[in-house]
C-alpha cells in the first residue's frame, strides 16, 4: 500500500507528533505508516484522512499485486 501521509502532513506544516497526537497514536507509528513499514488499519486510515479532510483514496493506494 502507498501513501500520501507525508506529503499531506508536510502541506499543512504538521509535524509527525502532531499528526500522532490528534489520532492516538505514537509517532513511531507515524513514521512507520509515512515509511512503508506499517499497514495502518481501517480507523486509522479513517482518522488520517479525517485529520487532512480529504478522501481516504487521496491518501492511500493499494499497489499492484495488494
Amino acid at each position: 500500500m502507498k501513501n500520501r501521509v507525508k506529503e499531506e502532513r508536510q502541506k499543512i506544516n504538521m509535524t509527525q507528533q502532531e499528526l500522532a497526537d490528534e489520532i492516538a497514536v505514537s509517532r513511531q507509528t507515524i513514521f512507520a505508516i509515512e515509511t512503508g513499514k506499517y499497514i495502518p488499519s481501517a480507523i486509522l486510515v479513517l482518522k488520517i484522512a479525517r485529520t487532512f479532510k480529504k478522501k481516504v483514496e487521496d491518501i492511500f493506494n493499494l499497489e499492484k499485486g495488494d
